[in-house]
């Protein structure tokens, strides 16, 4: 197989994935059979755009047991609160936490859940499950006299962070109803030193800041177990085992903010995001047809049917939560796309001028230009990383499409416009030079 055959084949490969690409993408807009409707994966919109629901959290990290950090706390709430989530059936919950001077906050996004009070019931039914020890002396005596009040015990490290899961059990002589605790590896190693050094004494069971259960430690207990008595119904003790099994909080939390956003003003959002950037592409477009002809065509092939498709293609498969941030990213992302082909087609302007035949002047364009593309997306790209990594949730939006869009933009410029380009007729056969280049590229180009 020749080289122009091949490069015919590599640029049809390309246009064919491209084209199977934006079926993926708008898939779900047709009429499917149910299993192939059933594969392709709709985009995740965000709060923005689809509505929802918005809260904001105080965690209380001062009440930590020794060897606690509130950094290390805050990350076991982030997961616990995920889980918590995900087990009552929330869809794709955004859950992040951040430190305004040393306030510890939890912040949670669920985009298409408009009733507050169920999401706050969700989170906030979480149960809060400490383990505390009374106070002692210097001597190692217990301070507290036979009434014991709750400023009588210290909090341990030991926290539902660390229970692994819960069961329902119940006692072999009277048949009440207990809770049997599994705690992990970890948490299993705290228990242990607890119960050693309370031999003799009571340990005691607080949830959500409440005491429950206060057994009598008689000897070191291993195997990272333990249980929970008390005066439970079967139908509490059954709602307490669901809701440990769903995560118990690490940290104490505090509703502080609540905000609703209607899906109208998602849809209105959504709408005008989506109007600005077709307008803005097809504004481009032209502006590309117009002043390059035919390589300006091939550069809006390569944008709309290698570029827009693969990554659009990409927010879908990783996900990508796309809020109204995250679609300016990916506009932007279009015209540093378009910059790349400028800067090819303007290299070959110059080659061109020199009097060098048509050929070499594309290869040369896309050779000499490749530097300075490379140079100023891997700038980009830099500056993407940077801001995803230190910036909120909004800015991490715009930088991860932002920096996705950039490297398929990379592609579709180096890459796909050179084998669409590359497939057409561009030697001395095809009627003459000076034809061919009037042909193909206009008195734009070969002027």
């Amino acid at each position: 197989m020749n080289s122009g055959r091949k490069v015919r084949l590599l640029a049809l490969t390309i246009l064919v994935i491209g084209l199977l690409a934006g079926f993926y993408d708008v898939g779900e807009h047709f009429y499917l059979a149910g299993n192939v409707q059933q594969w392709i994966k709709p985009f995740r919109l965000g709060l923005d755009l689809q509505g929802g629901t918005h809260l904001v959290y105080q965690a209380d990290t001062a009440q930590l047991g020794g060897g606690q950090s509130p950094d290390e706390a805050m990350a076991g709430l982030r997961d616990v609160i995920e889980r918590r989530i995900n087990f009552f059936g929330v869809a794709e919950p955004v859950v992040q936490t951040e430190n305004v001077s040393g306030d510890h906050r939890l912040i949670v996004e669920l985009a298409g859940v408009f009733n507050i009070q169920d999401a706050i019931k969700s989170i906030g039914e979480t149960p809060y499950l400490e383990f505390k020890e009374l106070k002692k002396g210097a001597d190692g005596k217990i301070l507290a006299t036979s009434t014991v009040s709750l400023t009588d015990f210290e909090p341990t490290v030991l926290t539902g962070r660390y229970v692994k899961g819960a069961t329902l059990q119940f006692d072999p002589n009277t048949g009440t109803p207990q809770i049997g605790i599994e705690f992990n590896s970890e948490g299993a190693v705290m228990f242990e030193d607890i119960t050693a050094r309370n031999v003799g004494s009571p340990v005691y069971i607080f949830l959500d800041g409440q005491p429950i259960s206060w057994p009598r430690v008689n000897e070191k207990i291993s195997g990272g177990k333990a249980q929970i008595t008390g005066t439970f119904t079967n139908d509490e003790a059954k709602q307490l085992v669901r809701r440990f099994n769903a995560g118990a909080l690490p940290v104490p939390i505090n509703l502080i903010s609540q905000q609703s956003v209607e899906a109208s003003l998602g849809k209105d959002a959504l709408a005008r995001s989506m109007n600005a950037g077709i307008y803005g592409a097809i504004a481009v477009m032209f502006f590309m047809i117009f002043w390059y002809r035919l390589p300006g065509l091939i550069a809006v092939l390569a944008l709309t049917l290698v570029y827009s498709t693969l990554t659009l293609l990409l927010f879908k498969l990783i996900p990508v939560t796309l809020s109204s941030a995250g679609i300016a990213g990916f506009i932007l992302s279009i015209g540093m796309a378009v910059d790349a082909n400028i800067l090819i087609f303007e290299r070959m302007k110059e080659e061109l001028k020199t009097g060098r035949n048509l050929g070499t002047a594309m290869s040369e364009g896309f050779n000499r230009a490749w530097t300075s593309i490379r140079d100023s997306n891997v700038s980009s790209l830099i500056t993407s990383v940077i801001l995803y990594w230190f910036g909120t949730s909004l800015v991490r939006g715009f930088a991860l499409t932002l920096g996705l869009g950039i490297l398929v933009s990379m592609f579709s410029a180096i890459t796909a416009s050179r084998f669409f380009l590359f497939s057409l007729p561009h030697n001395s056969s095809a009627g003459g030079p000076g034809r061919v280049k009037k042909f193909l590229f206009g008195t734009g180009l070969s002027s």
